[in-house]
């Protein structure tokens, strides 16, 4: 058996023989040492092991607040367990609208829900991710967070609020339904007038402009009030979480399509004092796992909306109904008055729809003349096969 030094030893050859050949293989060896050092994580393992504990605003059993969980274990995977996110259930520390004055004062390292749920402060909060869009999608709203000015506004609007918290946005959402209904469809603008209905952020002020009674509350409150007569309808964000939250057992008139959010996303927030004391490859870490959660939610709620949707209709026999167009465009004047109204002797909110405004009117054409309508593709493999399974018409 040949000896291990002879096996990684350079035989004679164009290094030269003997000596000079060993120097030259082992100079060779530490550069490559050198460069896969290079290679490694910048020091996170050398860091001390980092805990935050932080806060859904969203109810545990929820697919939002599953993002927020699986967002903790990809930055633990990353990190190499050296950061853990402990994320705690709404209501655990603070109720849902009171999580970004917690993670100020320090109660909580951080926070997980949305900017809609912080409108009491400033009218402007509800403008990232509930506000009119002027036709962006989620993924086109979240475009101008990162590159449209978006992120800058939102840290301007924190620093005037004097909130000490950093935030990051992710997981474009689907436009979210008109709501469920106890009382029947909506055919017209008019059905909305005295309905008790549940919304949150500026969509709220959108229903009281249609004559709507408005109720704000959290999502784990929705379902009681509902079964109990509190409010006569409601609206939370799509079919997954609706079918979690129980939706199906208290209401059969599921109404999608609408313009009281058409977009929005999460939110995650971090005390800027623990931030502020993560180094920056840890803060780095944290930011990229939030943009992959993102990818990763996105992909999540093509599989799981889809089949939930199908389930609420097949299992559950919920009658899916698409808001009608009357209704649509009367949501549409509504937010034009509420612009309005907003804007008057609120500078900084009219600086966020003209930059949003700004960004939409070069977006939106992009995908209006680029992307391609699906729906006759669609109807082109699908629809012959729905046709001919289904029974013959009656005479």
């Amino acid at each position: 058996m040949k000896k291990t030094t002879e096996a990684i030893a350079p035989k004679n050859g164009p290094d030269g023989a003997g000596a000079t050949g060993r120097r030259a293989f082992l100079k060779r060896a530490a550069v490559a040492a050198g460069a896969t050092a290079a290679l490694a994580p910048a020091r996170v393992s050398a860091q001390p092991a980092i805990t935050l504990k932080m806060q859904s605003g969203i109810p545990p059993t929820d697919i939002f607040h599953q993002q927020f969980v699986q967002l903790g274990k990809k930055i633990e995977e990353m990190t190499a367990g050296r950061v853990r996110i402990d994320m705690l259930p709404v209501g655990a520390v603070t109720g849902p609208f009171q999580i970004i004055e917690a993670v100020h004062t320090g109660a909580l390292d951080g926070g997980a829900a949305v900017p809609a749920y912080w409108f009491s402060k400033q009218v402007a909060f509800s403008l990232f991710g509930t506000g009119p869009s002027f036709g962006l999608d989620a993924e086109g709203f979240l475009g101008w967070i990162h590159y449209g000015g978006g992120q800058q506004l939102y840290e301007e609007l924190l620093r005037d609020m004097k909130l000490d918290v950093v935030a990051m946005f992710f997981g474009p959402m689907p436009t979210q339904p008109l709501g469920w209904f106890k009382k029947g469809e909506i055919k017209r603008p008019e059905d909305l007038k005295g309905i008790k209905y549940r919304t949150v952020g500026l969509s709220a002020e959108l229903f009281r402009q249609l004559g709507a009674s408005v109720v704000i509350m959290g999502g784990a409150d929705i379902i009681p009030a509902l079964d109990r007569g509190v409010i006569d309808a409601a609206e939370f964000n799509n079919p997954t979480s609706d079918k979690m939250l129980g939706f199906q057992d208290v209401s059969k008139v599921y109404m999608v399509q609408s313009y009281h959010q058409p977009v929005e996303f999460l939110e995650l927030l971090v005390n800027k004092k623990k931030w502020e004391g993560l180094d920056k490859p840890t803060q780095a870490i944290v930011k990229y796992a939030v943009m992959a959660q993102s990818a990763d939610m996105t992909w999540q709620f093509m599989d799981r909306n889809s089949s939930d949707l199908l389930e609420l209709k097949t299992k559950h026999k919920v009658r899916v109904v698409k808001t009608p167009k009357p209704v649509l465009e009367a949501q549409l004047k509504a937010w034009d008055k509420i612009v309005k109204e907003k804007s008057e002797g609120n500078p900084f909110f009219t600086k966020v729809i003209e930059s949003q405004r700004k960004w939409a009117e070069r977006v939106v054409p992009l995908r209006q003349e680029i992307m391609v309508d699906n729906e006759p593709a669609y109807n082109h493999y699908f629809k012959p096969k729905a046709a001919a399974a289904a029974p013959p018409a009656k005479k």
